[in-house]
C-alpha cells in the first residue's frame, strides 16, 4: 500500500525575517531557507507585526531601524499578545545602539540576542538561529 504524502512544510520551523534592507533580507532569508526552515519576510515593523500574528513563527530576526514602525515598537506590540509574549527574537541592527535601547532590548522577555549586523556575518546569524531553535526543542522535550 503506498504511503500517504505528508506536508513537510508543516513540520518545518518557521522564521520571520523583518529587515528593511532588501538585499540583507534576501540573503538572510535564503541562507535560512537552505537550512530547511520555512521563511516569511517583512520589510518594515508594521508588515512584520501582521505576518508574525498570522504565521506565528518559532523565531523572529528583527531589525531595529525601519520605516512605518521600528523594531522596538513592533516588539512592544508583539508582547501584548499571548502568543507574542513567548516568541524568541534576535534583534539585528547596524545602528550604534544607545544604552537606553540596549537596556530596553535586554529587559524584553525572550530576546535571545542583540546582534550588530556590522560585527556578525550571515552564517553566524544562521548558526545562532539553529542553536536557539534546537535548544528550544530540547527544552520542550525535557519538560514532558
Amino acid at each position: 500500500m503506498p504511503k500517504k504524502k505528508t506536508n513537510n512544510k508543516s513540520n518545518k520551523k518557521k522564521i520571520l525575517v523583518v529587515e528593511d534592507d532588501q538585499t540583507l533580507n534576501k540573503v538572510l532569508s535564503n541562507s535560512l531557507e537552505e537550512k530547511k526552515f520555512e521563511i516569511f519576510k517583512a520589510f518594515n515593523g508594521l508588515e512584520g507585526l501582521k505576518k508574525a500574528m498570522k504565521h506565528k513563527p518559532d523565531l523572529i530576526c528583527l531589525d531595529i531601524m525601519m520605516p512605518e514602525m521600528d523594531g522596538m515598537e513592533m516588539l512592544r506590540e508583539l508582547r501584548k499578545d499571548e502568543w507574542g509574549k513567548n516568541v524568541f527574537v534576535y534583534i539585528l541592527t547596524n545602528a550604534d545602539p544607545s544604552e537606553e535601547l540596549i537596556n530596553e532590548a535586554s529587559r524584553a522577555p525572550y530576546v535571545s540576542a542583540y546582534l550588530m549586523k556590522s560585527e556578525v556575518g550571515i552564517q553566524e546569524v544562521v548558526e545562532k538561529v539553529i542553536e536557539k531553535l534546537n535548544r528550544k526543542t530540547v527544552e520542550k522535550v525535557s519538560k514532558k
